[in-house]
């Protein structure tokens, strides 16, 4: 049974390092693509840690849309504009929704339980699709530039803001999985991946560890809807959708579960594929996003995560073996 996964300093450093100078660095175009990155990598991050359970979550959206459209309804009900009151109350909503479909949740397993988390999205998006009158249907709501404790960023700055707002909540979302995956807890999940029943013998519930890390999920599910709305700057009822929370299990699936980073990597990878593919390919961009995509899971069943530790191995060993020559 894998520990903690390891964090290389000096690997940190130097990545924190380019992520810090990369609004002066990359066009504007780049930097927007890498701040929904960053956020979209905490949804990611969330079904990550369930994966560590062998669970699979289909149903993210439902927090995603949840932190998202809290962000929208302050400011539309309550004219609230302030940015960490709207992240404030994406993260208690999107936790107290997890908190109550948590309960009926961590009682299953397998197809069971991907398939119930589906269900769960799709009643979201039935209400924010039907009462239009409230979340604005398919139309969807507008969410204003917000402001930072109370001041109001130049609109010249305001896509630097947004980036560094989302790095900071990344970061954060790193140093919380980190060590979380060598706690208890950590170490728990990853035991009820390889054998449930032998956990219950040794006197710890499995069900009450799957909920708690079903509410850390979807805090961060929520949380990385909260940003996403931000920097969008509207909100529809498609966040909520089954396809939507596809992408998520996808990008998981790419980036492996391996490392707590390997979600905002295959997050940046995923939205810069995405982005080459519609403009190389208007009308079958799918196409083209999926055979590269594939292409990468098939010949990498690790994901990038997997992908990365096969190169810095062979580069390693590479010292030595020509040493001995």
């Amino acid at each position: 049974m894998k520990g903690r996964p390891p964090l290389r300093p000096l690997g940190a450093v130097l990545g924190l390092g380019i992520l810090l100078g990369a609004p002066w660095i990359l066009p504007g175009w780049l930097l927007f693509l890498l701040t929904l990155a960053l956020a979209k990598g905490l949804v990611v991050l969330g079904i990550v840690l369930l994966m560590w359970g062998g669970l699979v979550s289909f149903g993210h959206g439902l927090y995603f849309a949840a932190g998202a459209y809290t962000v929208a309804f302050l400011y539309r009900f309550l004219g609230v504009r302030e940015a960490a009151v709207g992240i404030l109350g994406a993260v208690l909503v999107s936790g107290v929704l997890a908190g109550v479909v948590g309960l009926f949740l961590s009682r299953y397993r397998a197809i069971f339980f991907g398939m119930l988390s589906v269900a769960f999205s799709m009643i979201l998006y039935a209400f924010l699709l039907k009462f239009y009158f409230v979340t604005g249907g398919t139309d969807g709501l507008r969410v204003p530039i917000p402001s930072i404790a109370g001041f109001e960023p130049p609109a010249r700055d305001i896509r630097t803001v947004y980036y560094f707002l989302n790095l900071g909540f990344a970061c954060l979302g790193l140093f919380v999985a980190h060590r979380l995956s060598g706690s208890p807890l950590g170490y728990l999940m990853r035991a009820i991946r390889d054998n449930e029943v032998r956990v219950e013998y040794m006197g710890a519930s499995v069900r009450r560890t799957v909920y708690a890390v079903y509410l850390l999920s979807g805090v961060l599910g929520g949380l990385g809807g909260a940003l996403v709305a931000f920097n969008v700057g509207h909100v529809a009822p498609d966040l909520a959708y089954w396809t939507t929370s596809g992408e998520f299990v996808f990008v998981a699936i790419l980036g492996g579960t391996g490392g707590v980073g390997a979600p905002f990597v295959a997050s940046a990878v995923f939205e810069l594929v995405r982005n080459y593919a519609i403009k190389l390919s208007p009308y079958t961009w799918q196409l083209g996003l999926g055979a590269v995509l594939l292409l990468i899971i098939f010949f990498y069943p690790e994901g990038l995560w997997g992908l990365y530790e096969a190169i810095r191995s062979r580069l390693s060993a590479w010292p030595k073996s020509s040493s001995k020559r």
